[in-house]
């Protein structure tokens, strides 16, 4: 403390200039007579003249805040008023919403408004081509300071940033809220239409958040089709917020409901209902379009995070697009839990809603597939298969072990590394030195088994058993049935349905997300839980 206080000039050190100041000539005197017992303060004395941090240029200044983070700088602010007039610098909000948040110069093209947001800054404070349709839907550039950007905007509304899935039912749904430019903005990510799994997600914006004046945050409503709107945010707590549209109106079109189905055909499916020959499939279509547009962009949200990466995870773990079915591409979150991997829906169906566990992986056991000939006879599958469930159900009984049907209890993702089992065959030896030459075996679907997507690899790197969950309408009467889990590499895989003679394919999102890790591993196992409770 004696040194911090005689650097800076200030506080209780006997030298303290300004304790100094008031005592008289005697007390000086007798002060400087006595002995300094701090050996610190001798080298001081001894070394060059002392430098007050109030001394400092005011260009070194503000590289010194600059570089603290932006919540302490209005308690700086306290100190003194130079400091003060110092923290007013545009220069050291600028840094700080780039390095905290990525607000950054070139400002990339948003599809809202077609032009970026740098020659929108151009057109708005040019008066030559200052139009009043800028002056209404985007924000006062003119006036704009990075303070108020960061105070009133990026701060205010940092809780909000990440990965949420929004309350809609069975469907659910994948919303990544990112710092774009100087706007907040909400986008719900969408699987690449069906059956076209190996596409880039789509995503479209739900809201976004600006300042639309100096130090007033503005919520709009992107929902619908004549342009943002006034919206309204309500963080409710840490990991939960809601939207609220205040003008639904400008979520109708002029031809009615039967405009707004089409166009939400177009959109969500890439086709229209008379492509569609499958009656099941356009009842479920109907069915989604009915239930998902009442809410009107009203929503809860809830937050989930990116599954943490183990260095003995069979893949990475992460966010995938999978086929089911006369449902469409579904989205679905690969996590590793010790010996086993689990698939939780993001985004889900009336049968299997958002939020529960479709297939579950036994990384203990592992199935070597026979060769393509007799792989193509759908029954040779299936007695293997049933053989290892067979086995499972003894080892059940004989309390040897969990049962993979069973809804296992959170493990902790730092567990042993999976390792092949005893019960994996004779054909487990030969599988893993296939998959660490780097040859992989032959895969095809045996006859009779369905698959949305024919595009699938015809070389696989390892089997394992697992189970897959399928219900009635309305989540009714949901099992466990057996399966087959099929690694075809980093970035894809594949899961056959055993009772539905049904193969689903799941390929990679190939997107990075900013603020969407777990801050710790129990973190995680607890989202999982709380989202698969809203839907059980």
């Amino acid at each position: 403390m004696a040194v911090c206080a005689r650097l800076c000039g200030v506080g209780p050190a006997r030298g303290c200039r300004r304790r100094q100041q008031r005592r008289g000539p005697a007390e000086t005197a007798a002060a400087d007579s006595e002995a300094d017992t701090d050996p610190e303060e001798e080298r001081i004395e001894a070394g060059p003249a002392r430098c007050s941090l109030l001394e400092l240029p005011p260009e070194l200044l503000v590289e010194i805040f600059a570089s603290l983070p932006g919540t302490d700088l209005p308690s700086l602010a306290q100190v003194c008023s130079r400091f003060r007039r110092i923290l007013h610098t545009d220069t050291i909000w600028r840094r700080r919403c780039r390095e905290e948040y990525g607000v950054c110069e070139n400002l990339r093209k948003l599809e809202i408004t077609g032009v970026s947001c740098r020659d929108v800054y151009a057109k708005r404070i040019n008066p030559r081509v200052k139009s009043g349709r800028f002056m209404k839907i985007l924000p006062d550039y003119e006036h704009m300071e990075y303070r108020d950007v960061y105070t009133c905007l990026l701060h205010r509304y940092r809780h909000i940033l990440g990965l949420w899935q929004p309350d809609i039912g069975p469907y659910g749904g994948l919303l990544n809220v990112v710092v774009d430019g100087l706007f907040i903005i909400g986008w719900m990510y969408l699987p690449p239409h069906d059956p076209h799994v190996g596409d880039p997600m789509r995503f479209k914006p739900l809201f976004r958040i600006h300042l639309m004046e100096r130090k007033s945050a503005t919520v709009e409503c992107m929902y619908g089709h004549k342009g943002p709107h006034n919206g309204h945010i309500q963080i409710v707590k840490r990991d939960e917020f809601s939207t609220k549209c205040n003008q639904t109106d400008h979520h109708r079109m002029s031809g009615g409901r039967q405009e707004e189905f089409r166009t939400w055909l177009r959109e969500e499916w890439g086709r229209t209902l008379e492509d569609i020959f499958h009656e099941h499939m356009q009842e479920l279509i109907l069915m989604k379009f009915i239930y998902t547009s009442q809410y009107d962009n009203c929503l809860t949200y809830r937050r989930i995070y990116l599954p943490p990466s183990h260095p003995d995870d069979l893949i990475k773990p992460g966010l995938f697009k999978g086929t089911y079915g006369s449902h469409g591409l579904e989205i679905v979150m690969l996590s590793f839990h010790g010996s086993r991997a689990r698939g939780t829906k993001i985004t889900g169906d009336p049968n299997i809603p958002a939020g529960q566990q479709t297939v579950e992986i036994d990384l203990q056991r592992r199935i070597q597939l026979p060769d393509v000939e007799n792989l193509r006879n759908f029954n040779e599958l299936s007695r293997i298969v049933l053989e290892v469930r067979e086995q499972v159900r003894q080892e059940q009984e004989a309390g040897e072990g969990p049962a993979p049907h069973r809804e296992p209890a959170v493990k902790d993702p730092e567990g042993p590394p999976a390792k092949a089992s005893k019960e994996a065959g004779p054909g487990a030896e030969a599988a893993e030195q296939s998959s660490t030459s780097g040859q992989g075996q032959p895969f095809v679907l045996p006859a009779g088994v369905s698959s949305r997507n024919e595009d699938y690899p015809r070389t696989c790197r390892l089997c394992f058993y697992g189970t897959g969950l399928i219900a009635g309408h309305g989540f009714t009467s949901p099992e466990r049935t057996p399966g087959v889990f099929v690694l075809f590499d980093e970035d894809r895989f594949g899961f056959l349905w055993l009772e539905l003679k049904s193969f689903s394919l799941y390929s990679r999102v190939q997107a990075t997300f900013q603020n969407a890790d777990a801050p710790s591993p129990q973190a995680f196992d607890e989202m999982l839980r709380n989202i698969q409770s809203l839907t059980s």
